[in-house]
């Protein structure tokens, strides 16, 4: 299908890698439960947002950079790591009898997300290793076969934060 060598298969792994626990689901599980739906909808965009900048970064060649470069790879893993570790020491940091001081107009979850989801090891590697096995070379793959991979992934990631939304509603 338009360059994508087994498309049932593909929508499955981005369903199976968006399951999988990791910082990109906690993000969203706190956006949902601090921020309500308006919380949950900014965190789900900010998740496609980095997922976008990632696979994008894999067609223009980051994924061999990266593969090439292991020093690059665990620079890129460190800071995702560093940045989880700000946004713990911050919660650690807050008194439990604080408001909470989030600003949903500054775009708070879709910031957060977007970052966590842009650092994450295991988008990374998804993006950089996985995603290129089902590119399909044999049919010359081009922009379309990567506009077509970028829409499923996000309607995927959009439909899978509105489910955790929809179990989290109150």
């Amino acid at each position: 299908m338009v360059g994508i060598s087994d498309y049932p298969a593909f929508a499955g792994a981005v369903i199976v890698f968006l399951a999988i626990p990791g910082p990109g689901n906690l993000a969203l599980l706190t956006a949902t439960a601090a921020g309500g739906r308006k919380g949950g909808i900014s965190a789900t965009f900010g998740v496609i947002a980095g997922d976008q900048v990632l696979m994008w970064a894999a067609v223009a060649g980051l994924a061999a950079l990266l593969t090439a470069s292991p020093v690059w790879f665990a620079a890129m893993q460190w800071l995702g790591a560093l940045y989880l570790a700000y946004l713990g020491i911050q919660m650690w940091r807050k008194n439990p009898a604080d408001a909470p001081i989030l600003d949903m107009l500054s775009g708070h979850f879709f910031r957060q997300t977007f970052f966590i989801t842009l650092l994450n090891p295991k988008a990374i590697v998804f993006y950089m290793a996985f995603f290129p096995l089902f590119i399909d070379v044999q049919q010359q793959p081009g922009v379309l076969t990567f506009a077509v991979m970028a829409t499923t992934v996000a309607a995927l990631t959009f439909l899978y934060g509105f489910g955790l939304r929809l179990v989290l509603q109150k």
